[in-house]
């Protein structure tokens, strides 16, 4: 299928889940088929997307289904009408922590999270298969963020990009890096 990427990232998960993602130069420890693909669930808080928002993220979602099965779970923002914003990503976070399994991998997308490259999100998705985990699930807050407790149940927090995006934008960003993930663990040429 091609040859796997020259630079590879070892993660390391330690005890309070905090990912450290150490760079080498030698080639990455996956081969195209030693990867276990680990269904993914993408929990989005927000509202309604555009028609052109949604048609992309559809088109990402077709694309990852060729790799792992994948579910983009919508979920209304601000449940109980709340005024107040701190009670609202309360409602929020129960919401998302009702969907959320005791045998999934959580990463949360957060604008603190760790910063993460594209070579390192493939590895991430990869070395979640080796956890123990039956799914992945991806987490994207609504306007003001997430709750304490989705917090404190991920797994590891990242970050799409050094500037805040909207849970759209975010939305798209996250669907077509899982994508580039999957081309870049199974030596595909879509990434470079």
């Amino acid at each position: 299928m091609g040859s796997l990427f020259q630079l590879c990232v070892g993660f390391n998960f330690n005890a309070s889940n905090h990912l450290h993602a150490q760079a080498t130069t030698t080639n990455c420890k996956f081969s195209p088929q030693s990867v276990r693909a680990l269904p993914i669930r993408i929990l989005s808080v927000g509202k309604k997307r555009s028609q052109g928002l949604q048609l992309m993220v559809d088109e990402y979602v077709e694309k990852i289904k060729y790799y792992c099965s994948v579910e983009d779970v919508q979920i209304r923002p601000n449940p109980r009408n709340a005024r107040d914003p701190r009670a609202q990503v309360d409602d929020e976070d129960m919401a998302v922590m009702n969907i959320i399994r005791s045998d999934d991998w959580v990463v949360m997308l957060d604008e603190h999270g760790q910063d993460v490259r594209s070579e390192q999100m493939a590895e991430l998705m990869a070395d979640a298969g080796n956890t123990g985990a039956s799914r992945i699930s991806f987490c994207i807050g609504g306007p003001y963020g997430h709750g304490r407790k989705i917090r404190e149940r991920a797994n590891l927090s990242i970050k799409l990009s050094s500037m805040v995006l909207n849970h759209q934008i975010a939305l798209l960003v996250l669907v077509e890096q899982i994508y580039r993930s999957w081309t870049i663990l199974r030596g595909q040429k879509y990434h470079h």
